[in-house]
């Protein structure tokens, strides 16, 4: 028998929504950040940046797309794993799902930069009125914009991820080591956050700053991904904890 935990919605299905959800979000953040943006974003050349854009505005468009549905099923992760991991405290669940809500928020606010680059090249009136050295600084600053408001949202995400992985690590129905591997990658994204905005230096460490976040998360969330889709299934009753 599985634990009813809202109406029909047991521990199994709630797993169940979340893993499926998660790789979704996976996989759509592979294709569209690292595949799209980061493909037609050339750090420091604006030039090269505009051109990119130009020559690829339905590929930037669809990695647009992507984040979009990125945001519409982390709303449903944040759900299905309050669901999920109420049983072992209401009170901190719902605090890891609002977390996770805020990211996705600042993350939906931080799209709207990309819109305006869109606009940019969409506006005859821009292209027109914009001498080309104007083009590049607008263009720019609305992609740095971008970037660095999803850095704020991922700080509530890091945070998501430290509560997320002290419920996995008390639950005692899914595997303690997860949890700590979630809570190391919060410490990876949010010392990345805040030392983006605290060292003038960054740029010369970003690629080890991207190592911390990348590895750590990477197998921290896959590892929970591929618990809740092969395991997660398999969920019994659980006795409700405080």
């Amino acid at each position: 028998m599985t634990n009813n935990l809202d109406g029909d919605i047991s521990l199994r299905k709630a797993a169940i929504i979340a893993g499926f959800s998660y790789l979704i979000i996976f996989i759509l953040g592979i294709v569209a950040n690292f595949v799209v943006l980061m493909n037609l974003f050339v750090p420091e050349n604006a030039s090269a940046t505009v051109d990119n854009i130009m020559s690829n505005l339905g590929q930037f468009r669809m990695g647009i797309l992507g984040f979009i549905i990125m945001v519409i099923f982390d709303v449903i992760v944040a759900w299905a794993l309050y669901l999920l991991l109420s049983p072992v405290s209401k009170g901190l669940s719902l605090l890891a799902a609002w977390l996770r809500l805020v990211n996705a928020t600042i993350f939906g606010i931080a799209m709207f930069n990309l819109f305006s680059v869109l606009r940019l090249f969409g506006e005859a009136s821009y292209l027109t009125e914009l001498s080309t050295g104007q083009m590049q600084v607008q263009v720019m600053s609305l992609l740095y914009a971008f970037n660095d408001t999803w850095l704020i949202g991922l700080i509530f995400f890091g945070l998501h991820l430290a509560v997320l992985g002290y419920l996995i690590f008390r639950s005692g129905y899914i595997p303690k080591f997860i949890g700590i591997l979630l809570m190391i990658a919060a410490i990876g994204y949010l010392a990345d956050s805040f030392a983006s905005f605290l060292m003038s230096n960054y740029a010369d460490y970003a690629g080890i700053f991207m190592i911390i976040v990348i590895v750590p998360g990477v197998i921290g969330e896959l590892s929970f991904t591929l618990w809740l889709l092969i395991k997660g299934r398999k969920l019994e009753l659980q006795p409700e904890m405080n």
